[in-house]
């Protein structure tokens, strides 16, 4: 359910705090307003994720971000008239206003069409054998681990059927038989999974020559120990609009250096910075992969999508990165999964 209110920011409010409103409201938008709740601009989903690739400051203001020349209709709008001007424009949401440009509601394609199922896999790499969680993982494969009540693997595909993507596929070696026990067919969950089965750890891009030969969308390609709020939508309508062949999802990473930094010429000091932050986009484990891209990865060996995408790129494929701003951890040390069982039950509530 829409949850418009949850998405209004004022013009005063950081790039930070927008991002929480956007996650709030599950709109993908936020709307920028006055006291009154008069539209004043929106930022997107989109315009954020433009934002941290450009190593924007995310302290800015909502005013110096949003656009101030949104698509609105009046709430007593035609609903037909309304998807015509969304279709057209290629837009997802559309603030609904008054006589006087006050908010009053937002529509999403959904909302007027209804939503829909999705035709695209969804492949989920849980052939891991969780070496640094041992011993907790002696006799239990890692995405079986307990986080919120259900295993970390349950919840992850119960957040992709919930955004509409019920075709799946998992690939497993550790302990492969108590996640295929556990599950079944899918059916228990409103799904449909089947197993690929690696005789030999084959990585995170090598279990993809697995698949059957009739995979022809892109396959969404997710690590089986990541907690995450991803907007699976948002992902491969990026995807699209970069003509990619491959689309990683990245988060930024900051780290600082806990000691001046001295910038010399020759032996001549021309600067200090004390403790500077450095900044990198790092890999989150999560992929986008057309079926042109599945050709030609390599069978019965390891192979990593890393390498994966340096062979892409190298022939002359797009490949793309889609910033990530949304909840996210990857569950690969036992500080990390405390923090996931600290923190996660509290996201999804």
């Amino acid at each position: 359910m829409s949850s418009w209110r949850d998405a209004l920011v004022s013009s005063s409010m950081t790039l930070r705090q927008t991002i929480e409103a956007i996650t709030a409201g599950n709109l993908q938008i936020a709307l920028v307003v006055d006291d009154n709740n008069k539209l004043l601009g929106t930022i997107t989903d989109g315009d954020i994720r433009k934002a941290i690739l450009a190593g924007k400051d995310l302290e800015i203001t909502a005013a110096e971000a949003m656009r101030t020349n949104p698509a609105t209709s009046a709430a007593s709008s035609p609903r037909a008239a309304i998807l015509k001007v969304m279709r057209e424009r290629r837009i997802h949401q559309m603030p609904l206003v008054d006589e006087s440009g006050k908010v009053v509601d937002v529509l999403t394609v959904d909302d007027i069409i209804g939503a829909k199922q999705k035709s695209n896999a969804v492949v989920i790499m849980a052939g891991g054998l969780g070496s640094r969680l041992y011993p907790l993982t002696q006799d239990t494969p890692k995405p079986m681990l307990n986080v919120g009540g259900k295993p970390i693997l349950e919840t992850i595909i119960q957040s992709f059927i919930d955004q509409g993507y019920i075709n799946f596929f998992v690939s497993l070696n550790y302990k492969a038989e108590i996640i295929s026990e556990y599950f079944g067919d899918g059916s228990r969950l409103g799904a449909s999974i089947t197993y690929l089965h690696e005789k030999t750890r084959l990585g995170t891009a090598g279990g993809l020559s697995l698949l059957p030969r009739e995979v022809t969308f892109p396959v969404i390609v997710m690590n089986g120990d990541l907690l995450t709020r991803i907007s699976v939508d948002s992902l491969l309508d990026f995807h699209e609009r970069e003509n990619a062949i491959a689309t990683m999802v990245v988060r930024e990473d900051n780290y600082q250096i806990p000691f001046g930094v001295v910038e010399v010429d020759g032996t001549q000091i021309v600067g200090v910075t004390e403790k500077p932050t450095q900044r990198h986009l790092v890999n989150a484990g999560i992929y986008v992969i057309s079926a042109k891209g599945l050709e030609n990865i390599p069978t019965d060996t390891f192979y990593d999508m890393p390498t994966h995408f340096t062979k892409l790129a190298s022939h002359g494929h797009r490949t793309a990165a889609f910033p990530l701003h949304e909840y996210w951890v990857d569950i690969g040390r036992l500080d990390e999964l405390e923090r996931a069982q600290r923190e996660w039950p509290r996201e999804v509530q």
